[in-house]
């Protein structure tokens, strides 16, 4: 159910009001999913490179941005399912699915739900593993602490400089969270940090696939990203770009630059 026509608009789907935009246009498509605590606008610097070219849908994930989820607990495997039942409401049969970090969670699970809608995977700053033992307790004490007391100055930098250390961008970034209601912080951490692992699953997965890294990514390890690259057949290898956790955002013309070279290097 469309609830406002044009490119930037709400569906109805899977008991979501998922917020979305959409370039709309004859090229190939591609769907980009934003990371933890992020939204669609991270994608502003890979939407004007690839939209000349490709049709790019960019959308808001259940507890962020200006979707509206209905409050109940949730997986990425419900998250990847809003994908498809977007594609779906947007006609599109198949697509390259992509994101970053949360979104790479959500576009593996993409790709292991429905193979035959996928046609490549982006995968940007993230992983197939769980979190490291030692920073999961950090984490639930940081949303723990956001949760009860909402966030503070000390907590909004810690997670900046964990999400994107770059002074340009974490203000307004530190801005949008504050300006998150406290509660809603509680079912999405739960989300990211009781997911499953999905390693022993990877080789599953044939499409072709593009891994891209920050070399100083604070969140998720260069091995990890080097472990998701080899366990997945499709993928060349890791191609990494100078940058942190939000590389595509701060450091955004070599990510940009990685993504055409493997689109246009796509079968048709």
């Amino acid at each position: 159910m469309l609830l406002r026509s044009g490119p930037m608009a709400h569906a109805l789907l899977n008991g979501q009001k998922i917020y979305y935009e959409d370039t709309g246009g004859d090229g190939p498509p591609i769907v980009l999913a934003h990371g933890f605590l992020m939204d669609h606008t991270m994608f502003v610097a890979q939407v004007a490179a690839l939209r000349d070219q490709f049709r790019v849908v960019t959308w808001d994930e259940r507890g962020f941005g200006l979707t509206e989820f209905d409050g109940a607990p949730f997986t990425y495997w419900d998250s990847a399912a809003d994908c498809l039942a977007l594609m779906t409401h947007l006609g599109i049969e198949r697509a390259v699915v992509g994101g970053m970090s949360q979104g790479g969670f959500i576009s593996l699970r993409v790709a292991l739900s429905a193979p035959d809608r996928v046609r490549a995977l982006v995968l940007l700053d993230t992983q197939a593993g769980l979190e490291h033992p030692d920073v999961v307790g950090a984490y639930q004490g940081l949303m723990d602490a956001w949760y009860t007391s909402g966030l503070s100055d000390e907590i909004g930098e810690i997670v900046a400089g964990i999400i994107i250390t770059d002074p340009a961008y974490n203000s307004a970034w530190i801005a949008k969270w504050k300006a998150i209601p406290r509660e809603l912080i509680a079912l999405p951490g739960a989300c990211l940090l009781q997911r499953d692992d999905l390693t022993a699953r990877l080789g599953e997965i044939t499409c072709a696939a593009l891994v891209v890294h920050g070399s100083a990514d604070a969140a998720i390890s260069l091995d990890r990203a080097e472990e998701l690259a080899g366990g997945l057949v499709g993928c060349g290898g890791v191609v990494t770009v100078e940058g942190a956790h939000a590389a595509n955002m701060t450091n955004s013309e070599p990510v940009n630059a990685a993504i055409l070279e493997f689109l246009a290097d796509l079968p048709a």
